[in-house]
């Protein structure tokens, strides 16, 4: 190993019964540096991120850190190196508060041997002071707050502890613009300090600002490594998947001019809420996919929760159809003649049980379909699972395995497949490829792009641009839980999508200093 290393893996070897998770990846790290690896989703990421950190032991292979070969038995092992890690998967524990998160397992004792939790309070703000975090309130219990601040704080932990080497795990995946910076700065200090990072993203905008060098994996092995100027979005997504993606995005059919009478399959009207609408009003069409743009922050999650009837709102009107209806609770919407459905922003938490099998997720709003005198008639309930499953290509095993046991983007054709099960011709969709693979991502934007076809109506929210200008027929522009622009045709562009969002923020309309622009 060059003195120069900070990690160097031989040949590392992981097997799961049949499955086979790391064959035989090798890859260098160079000291200081900040490296990719990137992969699709089941490519052996995860795994080789779990037995850096000491959470499973590869069956072959070695691992050595900055020289030295490692045994990394156990995260206790892993810390000891310098090693920590910031998941993917938050690792808090949501009914305790911030600053016992923190501290957990190293709490400070007093000399009864009872936690300090005062000074430890203390001690823990200071850390997020120093972090740029002090605004959260370390005294607050983690399942209140939201999924962006969580990330952050997953990701504040780990630095806290002054690692040698870090391992950041799709940390980007659920932050906003203004967050992403944050761990732009994050990441300098870091590397001032002498740190090394491995930072793992599907995002290949932030690979390119951060990174330094990439090794790509597939099927569980490491297929290439280069500098990061030396190879094309392109090639780094043929060499992820095994061919060509050119063609991602499903093509936009060509849409007749709307006829004078005809009516929406959903309109909201005047819409206003304590939590930030402020008078919204859009039009949702069968056969087509509205984008949502604009800045982060804006109301976006605010609609998405008021159409689903998670929100209460103050004024306003929803339409299906012409018709008013009122939406009080998910169970209104999707009991709609049209049924309203919504894939959220947090599939783990918001939109699955994962202790519960993919078929008792899928039918669990249709469940009723199947019952025969108070019993489930499984036999009819598996060959509608199996028939959607297929539709959304994820493997039968789904029928009977935990959705935990599957990758992000598995999990989230599972919510989709729920829905398409359901029978929903609305579809709301909250950011829906965050997180997953770019061969999931063009799987995603073919299913979106069917349902509408089909006649569907769907509502798109992405914090990726491009996915609103290549997937969407119209893309309405939100500012401070407004609509203020509705762009077609050729004026649906990033730069057309940005400027109409900052012409708002920063042209005719006064804007308070103090708006957040994170979400």
């Amino acid at each position: 190993m060059s003195a120069e290393s900070a990690l160097q893996i031989t040949d590392l070897r992981k097997r799961y019964g049949p499955t086979v998770a790391l064959d035989g990846v090798s890859l260098s790290v160079a000291k200081g540096e900040v490296h990719a690896l990137l992969g699709e989703n089941g490519a052996g990421k995860s795994t080789l991120v779990k037995s850096l950190s000491g959470l499973t032991v590869p069956d072959e292979g070695s691992i050595s850190v900055f020289g030295e070969i490692a045994q990394i038995r156990g995260p206790k092992a892993a810390h000891q190196l310098g090693i920590r890690t910031a998941f993917q998967e938050i690792s808090f524990i949501k009914d305790l508060t911030v600053a016992e998160n923190f501290s957990l397992m190293e709490e400070p004792l007093g000399q009864l041997g009872m936690i300090r939790k005062r000074y430890n309070e203390v001690a823990v703000a200071a850390q997020l002071d120093r972090l740029g975090l002090g605004s959260i309130d370390v005294r607050t219990e983690v399942s209140k707050l939201d999924l962006p601040t969580r990330q952050k704080l997953e990701i504040a932990r780990a630095i806290s502890h002054g690692p040698r080497l870090l391992l950041l795990d799709e940390p980007t995946a659920s932050l906003s613009t203004r967050d992403v910076d944050w761990l732009g700065a994050m990441i300098e200090r870091l590397r001032g300090d002498g740190a090394t990072i491995i930072f793992i993203s599907h995002r290949m905008q932030e690979v390119r600002r951060f990174c330094a060098s990439l090794t790509i994996l597939r099927n569980g092995r490491a297929v290439s490594s280069h500098r990061i100027d030396e190879i094309t979005d392109d090639e780094v997504i043929e060499e992820m998947i095994g061919r060509s993606l050119a063609a991602a995005y499903p093509p936009k059919p060509a849409h007749p001019p709307r006829a004078a009478n005809e009516i929406p399959a959903l309109s909201v009207k005047d819409m206003s809420s304590e939590s930030g609408l402020n008078g919204i009003s859009l039009d949702l069409w069968s056969g087509r996919v509205l984008g949502l743009g604009g800045l982060d922050g804006m109301g976006q999650r605010e609609l998405f929760m008021a159409m689903f009837g998670l929100v209460e709102t103050t004024a306003g009107t929803i339409s299906v159809r012409g018709q008013p209806v009122q939406i009080k609770s998910p169970a209104d919407a999707i009991h709609l003649d049209i049924g309203i459905s919504m894939v959220p922003e947090d599939r783990k938490t918001e939109g699955l049980f994962l202790d519960l099998d993919g078929s008792a997720n899928i039918t669990l709003p249709a469940l009723d379909r199947f019952v025969r005198s108070g019993l489930v008639a499984r036999k009819s309930e598996r060959a509608a699972v199996e028939r959607v499953l297929d539709l959304v290509q994820v493997a039968r095993r789904a029928l009977w395995s935990p959705a935990r046991e599957f990758s992000g983007g598995n999990q989230q054709k599972i919510v989709l497949a729920k829905w398409l099960l359901a029978g929903s011709r609305v579809l709301l969709l909250y950011d829906p490829t965050r997180g997953v693979d770019v061969g999931t991502k063009a799987e995603i934007y073919r299913l979106v792009r069917q349902f509408a076809d089909a006649g569907g109506a769907v509502l798109y929210y992405s914090t990726d641009i491009p996915e609103l200008v290549n997937l969407c027929d119209e893309v309405a522009v939100i500012y401070r839980g407004q609509i203020v622009e509705v762009l077609a045709g050729e004026e649906i562009s990033e730069t057309g999508i940005m400027a109409a969002a900052v012409d708002h923020a920063v042209g005719g309309i006064t804007v308070d200093s103090n708006v957040r622009s994170d979400r």
